[in-house]
């Protein structure tokens, strides 16, 4: 990936600092509604930077006044009908996860609006922050609709059975500080620029951070959750003395006996 940002008429921006890959929605003109052209732009974002080994951390935030409102209906409602989920090509990765999800970490910055779809997508992050002026909602079903991007498996999940049925089943919306005490974000910010100066901030520390051990401590939690608890105990010690094998790990520990930061390159 490049370092500069793409051009600004497209739906889904990149900008790369560093290690660390800056990815915006940028539908403001409709307050960052997601159609099927941003979903696979997103989509095509996702598989790059995760199979980019140069890039070790993930920002997700919304361009102008809003996160996202969720999805485009109009620009989906053919193929919600045929009952089938959006079809992803070769070289895409399915931004809700529910197929496959990121092996590397994702941090995303929610602001102003952030309904439906936009909110589901936070849900796919590791870590969630919010700018205090964060509206969230879960409304589909004040639509004739549902949550059909993962809600009802995640939200329950992160938050707990009557959390999230409190905001599904009435369609109220919550803000920031709702959001923390269920568990959903980490992290509240005053406004949406220090929301995601702080976002870019977190993800500096985790790109500084070992890349090997960082996909596998997400590898393992994940599986944990998946699979089961016994299944990651079963991969601990095998995966745990992989890395003690690698450059990494001799680099560690040769910077901390030097008294300086490790560099850290992913082998």
């Amino acid at each position: 990936m490049d370092d500069e940002s793409t051009e600004s008429g497209a739906k889904i921006t990149i900008e790369r600092q560093g290690h660390i890959l800056l990815i915006g929605i940028n539908r403001p003109y409709i307050h960052n509604r997601i159609d099927p052209e941003a979903y696979h732009a997103l989509a095509k974002v996702y598989y790059d930077y995760d199979h980019e080994s140069s890039l070790r951390a993930a920002v997700l935030f919304g361009q102008g006044e809003n996160f996202s409102r969720g999805v485009d209906v109009d620009a989906f409602t053919e193929l919600a009908k045929t009952g089938k989920p959006t079809e992803l090509v070769e070289g895409e990765l399915d931004p809700l996860g529910k197929i496959k999800r990121l092996s590397k970490p994702l941090i995303v910055v929610a602001h102003g609006d952030t309904w439906n779809m936009g909110h589901e997508l936070l849900l796919t992050a590791d870590v969630r922050i919010a700018a205090a002026d964060v509206r969230f909602g879960q409304d589909e079903n004040t639509h004739g609709r549902f949550s059909g991007g993962g809600a009802t498996v995640r939200f329950v999940r992160e938050a707990g059975w009557a959390n999230a049925m409190r905001y599904m089943l009435t369609g109220d919306h919550w803000g920031a500080d709702e959001a923390r005490r269920i568990g959903v974000v980490q992290e509240i910010a005053s406004d949406r620029e220090k929301a995601l100066a702080l976002g870019i901030e977190i993800a500096g520390r985790v790109a500084r951070c070992a890349p090997l051990g960082i996909r596998t401590t997400l590898a393992l939690a994940h599986l944990a959750i998946d699979a089961g608890e016994d299944a990651a105990y079963c991969e601990l010690d095998a995966q745990y003395g992989a890395l003690y094998r690698t450059n990494d790990f001799l680099e560690g520990r040769k910077a901390e006996a030097e008294g300086r930061p490790p560099n850290y390159v992913g082998t």
